[in-house]
């Protein structure tokens, strides 16, 4: 048998005992300890190799006997050995105490210690030894059955943070999928520290440092199922000081049943610390514009098209048409619409541009919703292709607000954005521009009594979004860095995407005609922290001055053209109303009059026409200026 085998095997054979003979063997060892640690208290005293007497014999024989009540008192053979912590050196230290002066008290008080007595320092030494014995046997088990865990999962242990059932649970599914072992608990609930729950020891969080140490940590997953999304994130934060790849289980609502939790568990998104808490939806809200109706959504297959196509779907329509001008967006979003869609899905591919299609589509398919969300939004590439950008953002929504209304359309919800407030990029102007045209369309049905609800929603940006910073991040450290950041100040506001779109509905329902609704976004966030937590729950070092020996460095490399440091979400001040919503405000913005939007209009299509990107870039940002409102 190779030398290398015989801790496997020895590791093997203890595990497969059961728990009673498990005792037995810690208890025989005890015995052999202490009854060696009485022999060598001796010989050390004495300077010599000791050899007891008869009488001598029986004292150091009562050694154990007296020990072992005291240690099963104290606990000594409750603790799984393998998860043994430090503090299980107080109860040794306590236990031996005890048992070295219950000996010395019987040695001292009979005629047990024979003619020669026994010296007063051999009680002290034989609690020393005995200690020491007792401590060095648990721990150096603990190293043995250790060491095979260590050879086949070195490097890929795991800490698993929430020793509730789904931690539980999870502990489990790991020891059976043998990818990676879990080494223990780590909880807040004082009552649980230092437990064994199914084997595994429960740590306090301020134990991680040495416990990442002792079992060389590098990932840890958190299972705090119903814990609320501002727990989860305190929890997340405070794992970011330490060099652990964090993932993290799914909130309870998402998770069907226990079976899977290996499955289950994903890596920790950026929105795990920037979401918020979301406020429950109101069903009446959801449902007005959608129930038993034909709904159409532009731009079905992009970010937010698709989360909307989806959502909408579980809200009862009579029929869901999608219009996307990308074929594979297309047939990726019906596939999955036909397999989840308990409603007809009506599949259009085309652009908000062709008057034709649109007219056609409103009309045959008696569309009564609209969710326009078809846009060109990313900025650079806006702004360096300016008459495309206009043709698809402003005339794309003329073309369909006209059809809308002239098909009678009830509800027509413009998806805007933030940038759309001062802007100072094409992409922003153009969405200022659509939502001055819906506005108009809202004054025009108001003014002929024909009961149409035209509005635009404003918001940041949408957390896995094409056009937003994280999946850039995200590429940028996956392929070693560097990271970029435009500039260390630029701050943007950010949302699920989930949340976005479920508010995008409601505030559809809240409609009169007119508003432009603001989504509640919290609090804007500095794109640079934004990076510096993204590195670190990737389980990497930002790389910089105070760190050089970092993994990944951080590079500025400067606004781009027409880019922001800060977003807003209103032009005019203090003008911002509430709504029965608590996350969903109402904005009276400044707008144009019908004839004067109409001429900026003609001017702006002639330039487009004439594909002369200057003077359209002229009039785009001429009126985004005026429409600026009070400074």
């Amino acid at each position: 048998m190779k030398p290398e085998r015989i801790p496997s095997l020895l590791t093997r054979h203890f595990t497969s005992m059961g728990r009673r003979g498990k005792q037995l063997v810690m208890m025989a060892a005890d015995v052999v300890s202490l009854l060696f640690a009485v022999w060598a208290a001796y010989a050390l005293r004495l300077g010599e190799w000791f050899v007891p007497s008869q009488q001598q014999i029986w004292l150091i024989l009562t050694a154990p006997l007296l020990a072992l009540p005291g240690f099963i008192t104290l606990g000594l053979y409750r603790s799984v050995v393998r998860y043994l912590g430090e503090q299980a050196l107080w109860a040794v230290l306590k236990a031996t105490i005890m048992a070295a002066a219950l000996w010395a008290i019987l040695a001292f008080m009979t005629r047990m210690t024979g003619q020669e007595g026994v010296p007063r320092a051999v009680p002290l030494l034989y609690g020393l030894i005995a200690a020491v014995l007792v401590a060095g046997s648990r721990f150096g088990a603990r190293w043995l059955l250790w060491l095979p865990v260590r050879r086949v999962f070195g490097g890929r242990q795991v800490l698993i943070y929430g020793a509730g059932d789904a931690g539980r649970q999870l502990a489990a599914s790991l020891r059976q999928a043998r990818e990676l072992f879990p080494a223990g608990f780590v909880d807040d609930d004082v009552t649980l520290q230092g437990k064994d729950m199914d084997g595994l020891r429960v740590y306090s969080p301020t134990q991680l440092p040495s416990v990442i140490d002792r079992f060389g940590i590098h990932d840890v997953i958190v299972t705090l199922p119903s814990a609320s999304g501002a727990r989860r994130r305190e929890v997340v934060a405070f794992l970011e000081q330490f060099s652990l790849r964090v993932r993290i289980l799914p909130a309870v609502s998402a998770i069907a049943d226990g079976r899977h939790l290996v499955n289950m568990v994903r890596e920790v998104d950026i929105g795990d610390l920037l979401g918020r808490d979301p406020v429950a939806a109101d069903p009446a809200l959801l449902g007005r514009c959608i129930s038993g109706k034909v709904v159409l959504v532009t731009g079905a297959g992009g970010s937010i098209g698709s989360e909307l196509c989806q959502q909408i779907t579980g809200l009862g329509p009579s029929r869901l048409v999608v219009l996307e001008v990308s074929e594979h967006a297309l047939y990726q979003i019906e596939r999955v619409l036909r397999r989840v869609a308990p409603c007809p899905i009506v599949a259009r591919l085309g652009s908000v541009k062709d008057a034709e299609l649109v007219q056609q589509i409103l009309r045959e398919q008696r569309v009564e919703t609209v969710y326009h969300a078809a846009a060109h939004k990313h900025v650079p590439l806006v702004e360096a292709n300016v008459i495309e950008g206009v043709r698809n953002n402003v005339m794309g929504t003329l073309t369909l607000a006209q059809a809308a209304f002239d098909a009678g359309v009830e509800t027509f919800v413009l998806i805007s954005t933030d940038k759309a407030v001062r802007p100072t990029n094409v992409m922003g102007a153009t969405k200022r521009w659509a939502e001055l045209i819906v506005q108009d369309f809202a004054r025009r049905a108001e003014q002929l009594g024909k009961g149409q609800r035209f509005c635009a929603l404003r918001f940041g940006n949408v957390l896995g979004s094409s056009g937003s910073v994280i999946p850039l991040f995200r590429e940028q450290i996956a392929q070693g860095g560097p990271v970029t950041v435009t500039h260390a100040e630029v701050t943007r506001y950010f949302m699920s995407i989930h949340e976005a779109v479920e508010l995008v509905i409601q505030a559809g329902s809240l409609a009169g005609g007119g508003e432009i609704f603001l989504l509640d976004m919290g609090d804007p966030v500095r794109i640079l922290d934004l990076a510096h937590n993204m590195i670190r729950l990737a389980g990497h070092a930002v790389r910089d001055d105070d760190d050089p020996d970092g993994d990944i460095e951080i590079v500025v490399t400067g606004l781009r053209p027409g880019e922001k440091l800060y977003e807003e979400l209103l032009i005019a001040t203090s003008n911002a109303e509430s709504t029965r919503h608590p996350k969903i405000m109402k904005a009276s913005e400044p707008r144009l009059e019908g004839e004067e939007l109409a001429g900026l209009l003609a001017r702006l299509d002639m330039a487009v026409a004439s594909q002369d990107a200057p003077a359209a870039r002229v009039v785009l940002m001429a009126v985004a200026n005026r429409s600026r409102g009070n400074e």
